[in-house]
């Protein structure tokens, strides 16, 4: 090896973000890392976010906000009148007037039944009268 051309080699002091310290060889004094094989999630099998620039917390945002678009867009569908077509508007004002005239048709039999039933009950009226005044003039002829 040519003397004076290579850089001086140390016993590297590493840092990690989770507080673990490691010992490595390498041209640098120290440094610090933000992720090490005790917090990695390889080794952990824990999840672990690392964010550097706040980037999952506008990624958040950006996707709470995208739903809450989505949200206003489905109520604002739902609240929205459909446009009716001709076809459809002719066979609903078709069905509406078949249902008014079954319903005036029912209207009519049982106005029919309620005068059928008056009808029957003068005329068990009158009977019991008849047989009233039968039974007064008998009492009054004995």
């Amino acid at each position: 090896m040519k003397a004076g051309i290579h850089p001086d080699y140390h016993i590297t002091k590493v840092k990690c973000a989770c507080g673990a310290k490691h010992e490595f060889g390498s041209t640098v004094e120290s440094y610090e890392v933000e992720i090490c094989s005790k917090c990695h999630p390889f080794y952990t099998g824990k999840q672990k976010l690392i964010d550097t620039a706040g980037r999952v917390d506008k990624f958040r945002t950006r996707m709470e906000a995208s739903e809450k678009m989505k949200a206003d867009l489905e109520a604002r569908q739902k609240t929205k009148k459909k446009v009716e077509t001709v076809e459809e508007k002719m066979t609903r004002k078709a069905q509406e007037k078949e249902d008014a005239k079954e319903a005036e048709k029912a209207k009519k039999e049982e106005e029919k039944k309620a005068a059928a039933k008056k009808k029957a009950e003068k005329i068990t009226v009158k009977k019991e009268d008849a047989e009233e005044k039968e039974e007064e003039s008998e009492k009054t002829e004995e």
